[in-house]
């Protein structure tokens, strides 16, 4: 009779172990809505710091350049580990979000006036970039984005520091 109970008890734990395991998180309509809006948000920042190193040459932008695709790749990840297609505008300074199509413009418009006006650009990345990841944290309860938000709000953290070091010398 024990080894009937035990059997049981056995077969039971695994099937709820098994139905556990099988499942994944839900992410919520406004969290997909986040993720893909950060996605092209570093897609700008991206192609922004691109263009002004290519016009200003200043080593900043092209520095945090490679660290902005290593944030898409981030957030790419986390798009595919939970099967929520996307789409990126292969073009440079091209975006699907008509507002982060009219960032980008405005930021390059300023961006290619002058070095220090590029380096503000470089600036006002970096802070919408915290507060929109900051807010994104606050809509979400999945342990996997937040982790990488508040990854990114560091790197951004460190980032602004180093355009606040270079208009030091303007």
């Amino acid at each position: 009779m024990n080894n009937v109970h035990s059997k049981i008890l056995l077969s039971l734990f695994l099937s709820i172990s098994v139905h556990t395991f099988g499942q994944q998180n839900t992410i919520s309509d406004s969290e997909v809505k986040d993720l893909l809006y950060m996605l092209e948000e570093e897609k700008v920042a991206h192609d922004v710091y691109e263009l002004l190193y290519e016009t200003w040459h200043l080593r900043v932008f092209n520095t945090i350049k490679q660290s902005e695709q290593r944030h898409m790749d981030m957030i790419e990840n986390l798009l595919n580990t939970n099967k929520i297609p996307y789409k990126l505008n292969n073009s440079k300074g091209a975006f699907y979000n008509e507002d982060l199509q009219k960032m980008y413009n405005d930021l390059i418009k300023k961006g290619t006036q002058s070095k220090q006006n590029a380096l503000e650009v470089g600036k006002l990345i970096e802070e919408t970039d915290i507060n929109d990841l900051e807010e994104a944290i606050k809509n979400t309860n999945d342990a996997s984005i937040k982790q990488v938000y508040t990854n990114l709000v560091q790197a951004s953290k460190n980032h602004l520091q180093a355009f606040k070091r270079q208009l030091l010398k303007y």
